[in-house]
Protein backbone atom coordinates (compact mmCIF):
# COMPACT_ATOMS: atom_id res chain seq x y z
CA UNK A 1 0.00 0.00 0.00
CA UNK A 2 2.69 2.32 1.12
CA UNK A 3 5.18 2.05 -2.13
CA UNK A 4 1.84 2.18 -3.93
CA UNK A 5 1.43 5.59 -2.81
CA UNK A 6 5.06 6.55 -2.76
CA UNK A 7 5.10 5.05 -7.05
CA UNK A 8 1.65 7.63 -7.12
CA UNK A 9 2.77 10.67 -5.57
CA UNK A 10 6.76 10.53 -6.93
CA UNK A 11 5.76 10.24 -10.10
CA UNK A 12 2.66 12.46 -10.44
CA UNK A 13 4.65 14.94 -8.96
CA UNK A 14 7.80 14.65 -11.48
CA UNK A 15 5.40 14.63 -14.31
CA UNK A 16 3.87 17.62 -13.08
CA UNK A 17 6.41 19.59 -12.37
CA UNK A 18 8.22 18.78 -15.40
CA UNK A 19 5.06 20.08 -17.49
CA UNK A 20 4.88 23.06 -15.66
CA UNK A 21 8.57 24.06 -15.70
CA UNK A 22 8.50 23.14 -19.45
CA UNK A 23 5.22 25.73 -19.42
CA UNK A 24 6.53 29.17 -17.65
CA UNK A 25 9.73 28.30 -19.58
CA UNK A 26 8.40 29.14 -22.38
CA UNK A 27 6.38 32.71 -20.70
CA UNK A 28 10.61 33.56 -19.49
CA UNK A 29 12.02 33.16 -22.64
CA UNK A 30 9.84 34.95 -25.04
CA UNK A 31 9.57 37.85 -22.27
CA UNK A 32 13.62 38.20 -21.39
CA UNK A 33 13.94 38.10 -25.78
CA UNK A 34 10.82 40.84 -25.63
CA UNK A 35 12.51 43.25 -23.10
CA UNK A 36 9.73 42.39 -20.56
CA UNK A 37 11.14 42.34 -16.94
CA UNK A 38 10.40 38.86 -15.04
CA UNK A 39 9.95 39.60 -11.54
CA UNK A 40 9.65 36.09 -10.54
CA UNK A 41 10.06 32.90 -12.19
CA UNK A 42 8.58 30.13 -9.63
CA UNK A 43 7.90 26.19 -9.58
CA UNK A 44 4.41 25.32 -7.67
CA UNK A 45 2.55 27.74 -5.82
CA UNK A 46 3.49 29.87 -2.17
CA UNK A 47 4.37 29.42 0.50
CA UNK A 48 8.41 29.67 -0.42
CA UNK A 49 10.92 26.60 0.24
CA UNK A 50 13.72 28.01 -1.41
CA UNK A 51 14.49 31.59 -3.75
CA UNK A 52 17.26 33.20 -4.90
CA UNK A 53 17.43 36.14 -6.71
CA UNK A 54 19.75 36.96 -10.48
CA UNK A 55 19.57 40.18 -11.79
CA UNK A 56 16.38 41.07 -12.09
CA UNK A 57 14.47 38.15 -11.45
CA UNK A 58 13.93 35.93 -8.26
CA UNK A 59 13.66 31.93 -9.21
CA UNK A 60 11.31 30.30 -6.16
CA UNK A 61 10.34 26.06 -5.58
CA UNK A 62 7.48 26.79 -3.49
CA UNK A 63 5.62 23.94 -1.24
CA UNK A 64 2.10 23.35 -3.44
CA UNK A 65 3.12 21.34 -6.39
CA UNK A 66 -0.16 21.87 -8.41
CA UNK A 67 1.44 25.11 -11.02
CA UNK A 68 3.76 27.71 -11.06
CA UNK A 69 4.04 31.38 -12.93
CA UNK A 70 6.03 33.74 -14.17
CA UNK A 71 5.44 37.05 -12.92
CA UNK A 72 6.02 39.66 -15.30
CA UNK A 73 6.39 43.50 -15.06
CA UNK A 74 2.79 45.41 -15.53
CA UNK A 75 0.90 42.62 -17.04
CA UNK A 76 -2.20 44.88 -18.05
CA UNK A 77 -0.22 48.14 -17.02
CA UNK A 78 1.13 50.18 -19.86
CA UNK A 79 2.64 52.61 -18.61
CA UNK A 80 5.51 50.37 -16.90
CA UNK A 81 8.68 50.62 -18.81
CA UNK A 82 9.90 47.18 -19.43
CA UNK A 83 6.29 45.79 -18.90
CA UNK A 84 4.60 43.27 -21.25
CA UNK A 85 1.34 45.61 -21.15
CA UNK A 86 3.77 48.45 -23.05
CA UNK A 87 4.42 46.06 -25.77
CA UNK A 88 3.16 45.57 -29.55
CA UNK A 89 0.13 43.13 -29.50
CA UNK A 90 2.20 40.93 -31.01
CA UNK A 91 5.11 40.25 -28.77
CA UNK A 92 2.55 40.29 -26.20
CA UNK A 93 0.45 37.28 -28.31
CA UNK A 94 4.09 35.40 -28.37
CA UNK A 95 4.67 36.09 -25.02
CA UNK A 96 1.01 34.76 -23.80
CA UNK A 97 1.37 32.24 -25.95
CA UNK A 98 4.21 30.23 -25.55
CA UNK A 99 3.72 28.10 -22.78
CA UNK A 100 1.14 26.32 -24.17
CA UNK A 101 3.40 26.29 -27.52
CA UNK A 102 6.07 24.48 -25.39
CA UNK A 103 3.43 21.87 -24.23
CA UNK A 104 2.99 21.33 -27.24
CA UNK A 105 6.45 21.18 -28.85
CA UNK A 106 7.18 18.83 -25.48
CA UNK A 107 5.29 15.94 -26.70
CA UNK A 108 7.10 15.13 -29.33
CA UNK A 109 10.20 14.59 -27.66
CA UNK A 110 8.41 12.36 -25.21
CA UNK A 111 6.77 10.31 -27.66
CA UNK A 112 9.75 9.94 -29.03
CA UNK A 113 12.12 8.63 -26.26
CA UNK A 114 9.04 6.34 -25.51
CA UNK A 115 9.68 5.43 -28.81
CA UNK A 116 12.94 4.45 -28.83
CA UNK A 117 12.29 2.55 -25.43
CA UNK A 118 12.13 -1.19 -26.16
CA UNK A 119 8.56 -1.69 -25.00
CA UNK A 120 5.74 -4.44 -25.29
CA UNK A 121 3.47 -4.14 -28.29
CA UNK A 122 0.39 -6.57 -29.34
CA UNK A 123 0.54 -7.78 -32.40
CA UNK A 124 -2.73 -9.39 -33.24
CA UNK A 125 -5.21 -10.68 -36.17
CA UNK A 126 -8.08 -8.48 -36.19
CA UNK A 127 -11.46 -10.39 -37.23
CA UNK A 128 -14.89 -8.90 -37.50
CA UNK A 129 -17.63 -10.64 -34.61
CA UNK A 130 -20.24 -9.12 -35.23
CA UNK A 131 -22.00 -6.37 -38.07
CA UNK A 132 -24.97 -4.09 -36.70
CA UNK A 133 -28.04 -4.64 -38.83
CA UNK A 134 -28.23 -0.97 -41.22
CA UNK A 135 -25.04 0.62 -40.03
CA UNK A 136 -22.00 1.80 -42.46
CA UNK A 137 -20.04 -2.00 -42.27
CA UNK A 138 -23.11 -3.26 -43.32
CA UNK A 139 -24.06 -1.22 -45.98
CA UNK A 140 -19.85 -1.08 -47.23
CA UNK A 141 -19.70 -4.73 -47.39
CA UNK A 142 -18.49 -6.02 -44.75
CA UNK A 143 -18.96 -9.25 -43.63
CA UNK A 144 -18.21 -10.93 -40.43
CA UNK A 145 -15.04 -13.05 -40.51
CA UNK A 146 -13.53 -10.60 -42.35
CA UNK A 147 -10.06 -9.30 -41.26
CA UNK A 148 -8.91 -5.79 -41.42
CA UNK A 149 -5.76 -5.67 -42.71
CA UNK A 150 -5.51 -1.80 -43.13
CA UNK A 151 -7.29 1.56 -42.49
CA UNK A 152 -5.78 4.01 -44.86
CA UNK A 153 -2.96 2.50 -46.32
CA UNK A 154 -1.96 2.07 -41.80
CA UNK A 155 -1.52 -1.32 -41.16
CA UNK A 156 -3.52 -3.25 -38.49
CA UNK A 157 -1.49 -4.46 -35.69
CA UNK A 158 -4.08 -4.75 -32.68
CA UNK A 159 -7.90 -4.48 -31.30
CA UNK A 160 -6.69 -0.48 -30.13
CA UNK A 161 -5.37 0.63 -33.74
CA UNK A 162 -9.15 -0.17 -35.09
CA UNK A 163 -10.23 2.58 -32.66
CA UNK A 164 -7.78 5.05 -33.19
CA UNK A 165 -7.61 5.30 -36.74
CA UNK A 166 -11.42 5.55 -37.15
CA UNK A 167 -11.49 7.99 -35.18
CA UNK A 168 -9.21 10.20 -37.34
CA UNK A 169 -11.62 10.32 -39.83
CA UNK A 170 -15.47 10.56 -38.20
CA UNK A 171 -17.87 11.91 -40.64
CA UNK A 172 -15.57 11.22 -43.69
CA UNK A 173 -15.04 8.30 -46.11
CA UNK A 174 -12.26 5.82 -44.68
CA UNK A 175 -10.77 3.17 -46.85
CA UNK A 176 -10.48 -0.71 -45.16
CA UNK A 177 -8.44 -3.63 -46.62
CA UNK A 178 -9.83 -6.72 -45.93
CA UNK A 179 -8.67 -10.21 -46.46
CA UNK A 180 -12.51 -12.70 -46.86
CA UNK A 181 -12.77 -15.70 -46.00
CA UNK A 182 -11.51 -17.30 -49.55
CA UNK A 183 -8.10 -15.15 -48.51
CA UNK A 184 -8.81 -12.59 -51.22
CA UNK A 185 -8.41 -9.50 -50.57
CA UNK A 186 -10.83 -6.44 -50.89
CA UNK A 187 -11.15 -2.76 -50.17
CA UNK A 188 -14.12 -0.92 -48.95
CA UNK A 189 -15.20 2.66 -48.26
CA UNK A 190 -16.98 3.50 -45.04
CA UNK A 191 -18.17 6.58 -43.38
CA UNK A 192 -17.88 6.69 -39.48
CA UNK A 193 -20.58 7.98 -37.92
CA UNK A 194 -20.26 11.39 -35.38
CA UNK A 195 -23.66 10.28 -33.22
CA UNK A 196 -24.09 6.04 -33.40
CA UNK A 197 -26.80 4.35 -31.87
CA UNK A 198 -25.98 3.00 -28.23
CA UNK A 199 -23.47 0.47 -28.24
CA UNK A 200 -22.81 0.18 -32.38
CA UNK A 201 -19.37 2.28 -32.20
CA UNK A 202 -18.43 4.51 -35.48
CA UNK A 203 -19.45 1.50 -38.14
CA UNK A 204 -21.17 -0.56 -35.79
CA UNK A 205 -18.61 -3.79 -35.56
CA UNK A 206 -17.76 -5.86 -32.86
CA UNK A 207 -14.14 -7.22 -33.49
CA UNK A 208 -12.17 -9.85 -31.86
CA UNK A 209 -8.31 -10.66 -31.72
CA UNK A 210 -6.96 -14.17 -32.78
CA UNK A 211 -3.50 -15.05 -32.47
CA UNK A 212 -2.26 -12.65 -30.53
CA UNK A 213 1.62 -12.15 -29.09
CA UNK A 214 3.37 -9.81 -27.64
CA UNK A 215 7.11 -8.88 -28.97
CA UNK A 216 9.19 -6.18 -27.68
CA UNK A 217 9.67 -3.20 -30.29
CA UNK A 218 11.69 -0.26 -30.57
CA UNK A 219 12.47 2.50 -33.26
CA UNK A 220 15.97 4.30 -34.15
CA UNK A 221 16.38 7.58 -33.40
CA UNK A 222 15.59 9.17 -36.71
CA UNK A 223 12.23 6.75 -37.33
CA UNK A 224 11.18 7.86 -33.06
CA UNK A 225 11.12 11.37 -34.04
CA UNK A 226 9.09 11.01 -37.37
CA UNK A 227 6.67 8.54 -36.14
CA UNK A 228 6.01 11.41 -33.13
CA UNK A 229 5.39 14.08 -35.04
CA UNK A 230 2.78 12.06 -36.68
CA UNK A 231 1.40 11.13 -33.75
CA UNK A 232 1.15 14.28 -32.10
CA UNK A 233 -0.90 15.12 -34.92
CA UNK A 234 -3.16 12.99 -34.54
CA UNK A 235 -3.99 13.40 -30.97
CA UNK A 236 -4.46 17.37 -31.70
CA UNK A 237 -6.97 15.83 -34.37
CA UNK A 238 -8.57 13.54 -31.83
CA UNK A 239 -9.15 16.02 -29.39
CA UNK A 240 -10.81 18.21 -31.75
CA UNK A 241 -12.96 15.47 -32.82
CA UNK A 242 -14.08 14.80 -28.97
CA UNK A 243 -14.71 18.47 -29.05
CA UNK A 244 -16.56 18.40 -32.16
CA UNK A 245 -18.23 15.09 -30.59
CA UNK A 246 -19.51 16.43 -27.41
CA UNK A 247 -21.75 19.78 -29.08
CA UNK A 248 -23.51 16.65 -31.73
CA UNK A 249 -23.65 14.17 -29.26
CA UNK A 250 -25.19 16.75 -26.52
CA UNK A 251 -22.76 14.86 -24.06
CA UNK A 252 -21.10 16.43 -21.30
CA UNK A 253 -17.28 15.88 -21.39
CA UNK A 254 -15.96 13.53 -18.73
CA UNK A 255 -13.48 16.19 -15.97
CA UNK A 256 -10.85 14.71 -13.66
CA UNK A 257 -9.11 16.65 -11.17
CA UNK A 258 -5.58 16.90 -9.40
CA UNK A 259 -6.24 13.82 -7.62
CA UNK A 260 -7.89 11.65 -10.63
CA UNK A 261 -4.70 12.22 -12.49
CA UNK A 262 -2.53 11.36 -9.90
CA UNK A 263 -4.68 7.93 -9.27
CA UNK A 264 -4.68 7.56 -12.92
CA UNK A 265 -0.47 8.57 -13.28
CA UNK A 266 0.00 6.18 -11.02
CA UNK A 267 -1.14 3.03 -12.61
CA UNK A 268 0.46 4.31 -15.79
CA UNK A 269 3.79 4.49 -13.97
CA UNK A 270 3.45 0.33 -12.96
CA UNK A 271 3.57 -0.27 -16.17
CA UNK A 272 6.77 1.09 -16.99
CA UNK A 273 8.97 4.33 -18.42
CA UNK A 274 7.48 3.97 -22.05
CA UNK A 275 3.46 3.80 -21.16
CA UNK A 276 4.30 6.94 -18.31
CA UNK A 277 6.61 9.31 -21.38
CA UNK A 278 3.40 8.79 -23.55
CA UNK A 279 1.01 9.66 -20.90
CA UNK A 280 2.89 12.61 -19.90
CA UNK A 281 3.02 13.81 -23.11
CA UNK A 282 -0.74 13.64 -23.48
CA UNK A 283 -1.43 15.27 -20.62
CA UNK A 284 0.76 18.08 -21.87
CA UNK A 285 -1.23 18.54 -25.10
CA UNK A 286 -3.90 18.67 -22.59
CA UNK A 287 -2.54 21.37 -20.50
CA UNK A 288 -1.76 22.92 -23.86
CA UNK A 289 -5.34 23.02 -25.30
CA UNK A 290 -6.90 24.07 -21.66
CA UNK A 291 -4.66 27.27 -21.53
CA UNK A 292 -5.47 28.19 -24.87
CA UNK A 293 -9.28 28.69 -24.17
CA UNK A 294 -10.92 31.89 -24.09
CA UNK A 295 -11.52 31.88 -20.46
CA UNK A 296 -10.72 34.54 -17.96
CA UNK A 297 -7.60 33.93 -15.86
CA UNK A 298 -5.74 31.27 -18.30
CA UNK A 299 -3.19 32.34 -21.22
CA UNK A 300 -5.66 32.13 -24.16
CA UNK A 301 -8.36 34.85 -21.61
CA UNK A 302 -5.31 37.23 -22.16
CA UNK A 303 -5.08 36.47 -25.72
CA UNK A 304 -8.62 37.28 -26.20
CA UNK A 305 -8.48 40.49 -24.37
CA UNK A 306 -5.24 41.08 -27.18
CA UNK A 307 -8.02 40.25 -30.45
CA UNK A 308 -10.63 42.54 -28.32
CA UNK A 309 -7.81 45.44 -28.58
CA UNK A 310 -6.76 45.12 -32.03
CA UNK A 311 -10.69 45.01 -33.09
CA UNK A 312 -11.34 48.02 -31.15
CA UNK A 313 -7.97 49.25 -33.34
CA UNK A 314 -5.45 49.16 -30.31
CA UNK A 315 -8.18 51.34 -28.06
CA UNK A 316 -6.93 48.99 -24.32
CA UNK A 317 -9.82 47.84 -21.97
CA UNK A 318 -8.85 50.13 -18.41
CA UNK A 319 -6.25 47.73 -16.54
CA UNK A 320 -8.13 47.90 -13.33
CA UNK A 321 -11.67 45.78 -15.08
CA UNK A 322 -9.34 43.39 -17.07
CA UNK A 323 -7.42 42.85 -13.63
CA UNK A 324 -10.95 42.02 -12.17
CA UNK A 325 -12.40 39.86 -14.85
CA UNK A 326 -8.90 37.85 -15.05
CA UNK A 327 -9.20 37.58 -10.94
CA UNK A 328 -13.24 36.40 -11.25
CA UNK A 329 -12.30 34.01 -13.64
CA UNK A 330 -8.98 32.46 -12.04
CA UNK A 331 -11.67 32.38 -8.69
CA UNK A 332 -13.93 30.09 -10.49
CA UNK A 333 -11.42 27.73 -11.72
CA UNK A 334 -10.16 26.79 -8.28
CA UNK A 335 -14.07 26.52 -7.68
CA UNK A 336 -14.39 23.90 -10.33
CA UNK A 337 -10.95 22.35 -9.72
CA UNK A 338 -12.25 22.25 -5.64
CA UNK A 339 -15.98 20.29 -6.66
CA UNK A 340 -13.69 18.07 -9.20
CA UNK A 341 -11.76 17.10 -6.84
CA UNK A 342 -14.20 16.37 -4.38
CA UNK A 343 -15.94 13.68 -6.83
CA UNK A 344 -12.44 12.53 -7.40
CA UNK A 345 -11.65 12.01 -3.75
CA UNK A 346 -14.60 10.14 -3.16
CA UNK A 347 -14.25 7.43 -5.77
CA UNK A 348 -10.85 7.03 -4.91
CA UNK A 349 -11.44 6.37 -1.09
CA UNK A 350 -14.52 3.97 -2.66
CA UNK A 351 -11.73 2.10 -4.30
CA UNK A 352 -13.03 3.37 -7.56
CA UNK A 353 -11.11 4.28 -10.94
CA UNK A 354 -11.90 8.10 -11.41
CA UNK A 355 -12.73 7.19 -15.27
CA UNK A 356 -15.20 4.11 -16.56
Amino acid sequence: MLQTIAITAISFIGVLLTLIFIHELGHFITAKLSGVKVEEFGLGFPPRIISFKRDETVYSLNAIPLGGFTKLLGEEDPTMPESLASKSIPTRALVLSAGSLMNILLPIFLFAFSFMIPHDKLIETVQIKEIAVGSPAQNAGIEVGDVILKIDDRQVSNRGDIAYLIQQDLGSDVHMLLQKADNSQQEVTVKPRWNPPPEQGAIGIIIEGVDSTVVRESYPIWKAFHESVRHCWEILVLFKNELVGWFIRGIAPQLTGPFGIAQITGEVAKAGISPLLEFAALISINLAIINLLPFPGLDGGRLGFLVLEWIRGGKRISAKKEGQIHFIGLMILILLIIVISYYDIGHIIQGENVLP
